[in-house]
């Protein structure tokens, strides 16, 4: 329990960001060896059902040691948002705390923290209409030309997005015609939302940037000795998913389902889908790097569990 000597004007939430591959679930399940904590996972492919090996969702075992959120919510043919994941988030940090407990928000979305620490602009809700018009005028065009149009209208959001990026190409194309504004500048307007808690930020960060790609790489392939082939491919038979569907572009499901199509080769897969995680896992650095009160640690370090958990026992947290 929280100790009362302790207790700050907000309740403690621990968040716990790093890229793919630098032991974030493994430094949760110790934490929690010390810690009264809950997990809540943040990530964007976690939230779907069947979607378990390329997602590196907890297992069975770590499930019924500590008790996790925010997992399984949906099906692949569905959409999650971040202000639907800020939502959630907030009503279970909300519940985890009423039982006494410390939520611990862990995972690599980095979209989803900054949801969650900052809110969210009021663009508008999704127009199937207008999204229509956009899908058959880029059938038409391809997206390299819907792009240079959304260049016109917005060339702020265009430099930020690559010319086959059909989902963000689409999305910010529809608020402008909805608003008759660029979302850029709706985005520069977002006010921040203070959350309601004592947060402790935590990234886990690697010294040797090489490491962490080796890390991955053999993490990629375990992944395929799994059977993340099978994986997708039950997702295709029982679920109508395209390669345009949001949980068909998440890193590594994209390039097993370019396999499965026979676009690329089993070879090219392994290679793209390598190349892909390591892209995101310099994306997720960015966006950490640009990232405020920040305790740091190196993701490599072989006590690193420990070095974690004797920071948090200088903070404001005590153990039952």
């Amino acid at each position: 329990m929280l100790s009362k000597h302790n207790i700050t004007e907000f309740p403690p939430a621990i968040l716990l960001m790093g890229p793919t591959a630098s032991g974030k679930s493994n430094v949760a399940m110790e934490i929690a060896q010390y810690f009264p904590v809950e997990i809540i996972s943040v990530d964007s492919a976690q939230v779907y059902r069947k979607m378990n090996i390329g997602s590196a969702k907890p297992d069975q075992y770590a499930l019924a040691a500590v008790p996790h959120h925010l997992i399984d919510l949906i099906n692949p043919d569905e959409h999650y948002s971040a202000a639907q994941f800020r939502q959630d988030a907030l009503t279970k940090m909300d519940e985890i705390t009423a039982r006494g407990k410390i939520p611990l928000l862990v995972g690599g979305t980095m979209l989803y923290f900054k949801a969650l620490k900052e809110g969210l602009s009021e663009l508008p809700s999704a127009d199937e209409n207008i999204r229509r018009k956009i899908e058959i005028a880029a059938a038409k065009k391809g997206w390299p030309e819907m792009h240079r149009m959304l260049k016109q209208f917005d060339p702020i959001t265009a430099e930020r997005v690559k010319p086959h990026d059909s989902q963000r190409i689409q999305r910010a194309l529809e608020v402008y015609y909805l608003t008759d504004r660029p979302m850029s500048e709706i985005l520069s307007q977002q006010k921040s939302t203070p959350l309601p808690y004592n947060l402790i930020s935590i990234a886990l960060l690697p010294a040797d940037r090489k490491i962490l790609h080796e890390r991955i790489l053999f993490r990629f392939e375990k992944m395929i000795e799994m059977g993340l082939i099978d994986e997708v491919r039950t997702i295709r038979d029982q679920f109508c998913v395209n390669a345009e569907t949001p949980s068909m572009r998440c890193v590594g499901y994209r390039q097993v389902y370019m396999y499965l199509d026979n676009f690329i080769s089993l070879t090219t897969m392994r290679d793209m889908g390598i190349a892909a995680t390591r892209q995101l896992a310099k994306r997720q650095l960015t966006w950490l790097r640009a990232m405020t009160e920040l305790q740091e640690f190196d993701c490599l370090a072989e006590n690193l569990s420990q070095q974690v958990i004797a920071y948090l026992q200088t903070r404001d947290f005590a153990t039952n």
